[in-house]
């Protein structure tokens, strides 16, 4: 198993709504803070194209 540097979201508040984001060769792990054990794998370009349409609005109707 690889040894992560994570980092925690400067978004992350004290109540445990945080993410944390570590990278490794061409894919990126995801995992929330509270809960390490569960980490989401996925590669630059899908996270790429996840914050783009996350900074375009089309999830806004997720969290409203």
């Amino acid at each position: 198993m690889h040894h992560f540097t994570w980092q925690k979201s400067s978004f992350s508040g004290d109540e445990a709504n945080c993410i944390e984001i570590a990278s490794a060769e061409s894919l990126v792990y995801i995992r929330e803070s509270d809960d390490p054990t569960t980490i989401v794998t996925t590669t630059r370009a899908k996270l790429n194209a996840l914050l783009a349409a996350a900074k375009a609005g089309e999830f806004d109707h997720l969290t409203a």
